[in-house]
């Protein structure tokens, strides 16, 4: 029996990064998983191989439609959903707020922010009718402290947003027995974050105690043990996976 046995999980975002390592992960402990994202062939090609308890659905997750269609499949595929984990998130443009556009901070908000309310909203209902929960929803050190080379306003204002909504929605679902977590990842080697800033973090290797960016795979063991009944009192908490980065 694996960790996850029984539970049904939707993953955002879930073609690649840490989306794919939590939907692996996942599906190697037992879950059924609803992969999402916007890349139809990666998310496609992953659903394929991790076989029958994965479904893949095309989401744009600022759509309150794209939203209501994943639920419905994932309720008619597996059942009620107990797992959701919002992962789906961009960076935007790494550059200074002269320069930032407004319709480049909207863009960034509407994935990053309104993405993850439209989630919440969109499978507390399922939730409640299976008697409980767990939402994982993933911020970044951008959302516990403002940060330098990988970020902007936009990425900043968002991630603050998300630690927000995952303590305020703990505390007003907590009776329906549904937990709500933020997790806060550093710099992790992912496609995203490899395209913003380099290979190298932009140096930030050098700024990190452990001395090293992290694999999808050290995030995704944090959101497995949340999303598993390991964690049935852990609810309304910020979970910093960062290397002691933002400890000094």
């Amino acid at each position: 029996m694996g960790r996850l046995s029984g539970k049904v999980a939707i993953v955002t975002g879930a073609a690649q990064g840490m989306g794919e390592a939590h939907a692996r992960t996942f599906v190697r402990e037992g879950a059924s998983v609803v992969l999402t994202d916007v890349n139809r062939e990666g998310g496609a090609a992953l659903a394929a191989e991790l076989g029958d308890k994965a479904l893949f659905v095309p989401h744009d997750v600022a759509s309150a439609a794209d939203w209501s269609e994943v639920v419905g499949q994932a309720e008619a595929r597996f059942g009620r959903v107990t797992v959701l984990v919002n992962n789906a998130g961009v960076i935007g443009p790494v550059q200074g707020l002269l320069d930032f556009a407004e319709e480049d901070f909207l863009k960034v908000c509407a994935i990053n922010q309104l993405g993850v309310f439209l989630g919440m909203k969109a499978v507390l209902p399922s939730m409640i009718a299976a008697g409980g929960g767990s939402i994982v929803n993933i911020s970044s050190i951008a959302g516990m402290l403002g940060t330098r080379e990988s970020s902007n306003a936009a990425y900043c204002a968002s991630k603050w947003a998300v630690r927000g909504m995952s303590r305020l929605i703990a505390v007003q679902h907590g009776r329906d027995g549904i937990r709500v977590n933020s997790v806060h990842p550093g710099y992790i080697l992912t496609p995203m974050m490899v395209a913003a800033v380099g290979e190298d973090g932009g140096g930030a290797a050098d700024v990190i105690p452990l001395g090293r960016m992290a694999q999808p795979q050290e995030v995704a063991n944090v959101v497995l043990f949340l999303a598993s009944d390991e964690a049935s009192f852990v609810s309304g908490a910020e979970h910093v996976v960062d290397g002691a980065m933002i400890a000094g």
